[in-house]
């Protein structure tokens, strides 16, 4: 569900739609994008814009009460595990899943927003919660 304005026309659009424990992703650059899933691609160049930046910018504008990481995360992109952390402290749940259960997830998404982050495991599913 939406909490204020957001630039990407695309990203308001979807997030705009979104219902109680539907789900939105955002994707390194390398993550398979599923037949069927729309791809919101904000990829400039390797590295831009990274996924931190794509996280901070979407949970401005989204309340999430769950996001879901691949397991590699949390020894293959401290990164990655950092951010899972944070979420966490400001209390949206945590689940880790091996990687190939994670692309099985992703085919479930509303939409996901390819970034151009060039890092492994740099993903996230993320669970839309409600404002009341």
């Amino acid at each position: 569900m939406k909490k204020q304005g957001h630039l990407n026309r695309d990203i308001s659009r979807v997030l705009a739609g979104m219902g109680h424990t539907d789900c939105i992703v955002i994707a390194d650059c390398g993550l398979p994008i599923p037949p069927g899933v729309e791809c919101i691609d904000l990829a400039v160049r390797l590295g831009e814009p990274g996924f931190a930046t794509v996280l901070a910018s979407l949970l401005d504008d989204f309340i999430a009460e769950r996001a879901v990481f691949a397991s590699e995360a949390l020894t293959a992109n401290s990164d990655v595990a950092t951010q899972a952390s944070a979420l966490a402290r400001i209390g949206i749940t945590i689940d880790y899943v091996p990687h190939a259960q994670f692309k099985q997830l992703s085919r479930e998404a509303k939409a996901i927003i390819r970034t151009g982050e060039a890092s492994p495991y740099a993903n996230v599913l993320l669970y839309s919660g409600v404002a009341f």
